[in-house]
């Protein structure tokens, strides 16, 4: 078996980590070879550690195996929400005519994933603390496999309506608790690694079900229906690897089941080391003492406020206009056929994984703020050339798709990567989960608006009115965050909380 072997160099509070002789057998896996590619490529900052050189070593442990399944789980978790939103963009076009679908219901079947999502980020933070993250995920997965079943069966739309809800639960649990069971079982010099995985896997699912959709829309009946039960396979493929996969160690410590945290940590650390990792773990969990009471206090309303925004920033600039609606805003205000609409999509698609791995590349470079604010401002930009074109050149979807594409690019690599990793360096250890609980539930809350109301403004307004709203909102955007959110790049989590408590809320 191979393990890590970390040889550590002093330098900055930034990290790299690089994994080499990668085997073979890696190769027919998609979760393997993500976790590969982000080991050898993507260098992001570990507050406090030096750049880490990690080599796969032909050692007797067993870290390989561990954190290659644990690496695989987490990629399932975040390919079940990626291809699913792959499927509803494609979707749609079919439905509005198998059930007859208004704007109001259209908007209403595609956002009720979102409020699902709402419920699912609270209850799996509830379980996987009362019945631990393993059992939480396969429940999400289990949850999922039903609802994209129902969806594919529906005869009517209340039907639809369930089976969305119901996967929408699932899939916020398995988004909420998949990053989090990375984290606690992946050791420390990897961790920044393996958590940005979920991301490229939700990317990836996107572009994988835009691919197999434009096939399945070729099919002369059921294609939509097709598509529905397709989306089940990643959740199933979820539930198949989960047995393989021990506990997290936190929770079981949490649990008082210290030898079994133990012995679950031997997989992933030395047997030097373990006793030392199991003081870590129960120190962070004395130090996580923070009350919802503290977090709305005074000394964190700042950073509050800050992730608040930044997930509702992430949201209403509405790039899931494109990701849920392209193919309807192709086909029926770009003038393109339903194949044809479905087809871009799988640009989107591309577009949408590449720059999320170059947002991931420049993140630690160039720092939180410029990545922020070229997104923002080039979205606005983009936004406001597609919404002029639309009204000049209608019928031209070709060309249409030039200014969506830059928006999508801009998105990916900013808002799509940084607001993550700034939500969570904002808040100390004590108060960051119960933080996060409330910056996500925004986020859903958010992004479940934008999807219910954008059919209904269009058809009030027009689809270029729109765009040029949502243009403005990325402006408002871009002057937030240049006036209100500090620089964290290189800094500890010591500085950013030291940083924010100076300045004024």
């Amino acid at each position: 078996m191979r393990l890590f072997n970390i040889k550590e160099h002093s330098d900055d509070a930034s990290a790299c980590i690089i994994c080499k002789n990668t085997q073979s057998r890696f190769a027919g896996n998609l979760s393997g070879f993500l976790l590969l590619f982000v080991c050898r490529f993507v260098p992001v900052r570990v507050p406090q550690l030096g750049f880490l050189d990690v080599t796969i070593m032909q050692q007797g442990g067993k870290s390989s195996f561990f954190v290659i399944l644990v690496a695989a789980s987490a990629a399932t978790a975040g390919l079940i929400y990626g291809y699913d939103v792959a499927v509803v963009n494609s979707a749609l076009v079919f439905l509005r005519t198998a059930f007859q679908l208004g704007t109001v219901a259209t908007g209403l079947v595609t956002s009720m994933l979102f409020w699902g999502c709402a419920v699912g980020a609270l209850l799996g933070g509830w379980g996987s603390d009362r019945f631990g993250r393993r059992a939480v995920l396969f429940s999400a997965g289990a949850v999922f496999f039903a609802g994209a079943l129902c969806a594919a069966t529906s005869t009517h739309v209340e039907q639809l309506l369930a089976a969305r809800l119901l996967a929408g639960v699932a899939a916020g649990a398995a988004l909420l608790i998949g990053p989090l069971y990375i984290a606690e079982v992946s050791p420390a010099s990897m961790r920044g690694r393996l958590v940005t995985l979920n991301q490229l896997a939700i990317v990836t699912g996107i572009l994988i079900g835009f691919v197999c959709n434009y096939e399945l829309a070729k099919l002369p009946h059921d294609n939509w229906r097709w598509m529905f039960a397709i989306d089940s396979l990643p959740s199933l493929a979820l539930c198949a690897l989960l047995p393989w996969i021990p506990e997290s160690p936190r929770w079981l410590l949490q649990m008082g089941r210290t030898e079994r945290a133990a012995s679950v940590l031997r997989q992933i650390t030395p047997e030097s080391e373990v006793n030392a990792a199991l003081a870590e773990i129960g120190r962070a969990i004395r130090e996580e003492s923070g009350t919802y009471r503290e977090l709305l206090g005074r000394a964190l309303r700042r950073p509050l406020v800050l992730a608040v925004m930044l997930a509702i920033i992430q949201q209403v600039t509405g790039v899931n206009t494109v990701l849920f609606y392209g193919s309807i805003l192709f086909a029926e205000h770009a003038g393109a056929s339903a194949s044809q609409a479905i087809g871009m999509n799988v640009l989107v698609g591309v577009v949408n994984l590449v720059c999320t791995i170059v947002g991931l590349l420049l993140i630690d470079r160039l720092g939180r703020r410029p990545l922020l604010l070229t997104a923002t401002g080039g979205m606005g930009l983009c936004l406001v050339a597609f919404a002029v074109m639309m009204h000049l050149l209608p019928g031209r979807p070709l060309l249409l798709l030039v200014p969506v594409l830059g928006y999508v690019a801009c998105f990916a690599f900013g808002l799509g990567t940084a607001v993550w990793v700034c939500m969570a360096e904002l808040f100390p250890n004590r108060i960051r989960g119960r933080a996060m609980s409330i910056a996500n539930l925004a986020l859903w809350i958010a992004v479940s608006c934008v999807m219910a109301t954008f059919l209904s403004l269009i058809k009030m307004f027009s689809a270029p009115t729109v765009f040029v709203g949502y243009a403005v909102i990325c402006a408002l955007s871009f002057a937030y965050i240049f006036f209100a959110l500090p620089e964290t790049k290189n800094r500890t989590l010591e500085e950013i909380e030291s940083l924010l408590a100076k300045e004024k809320v």
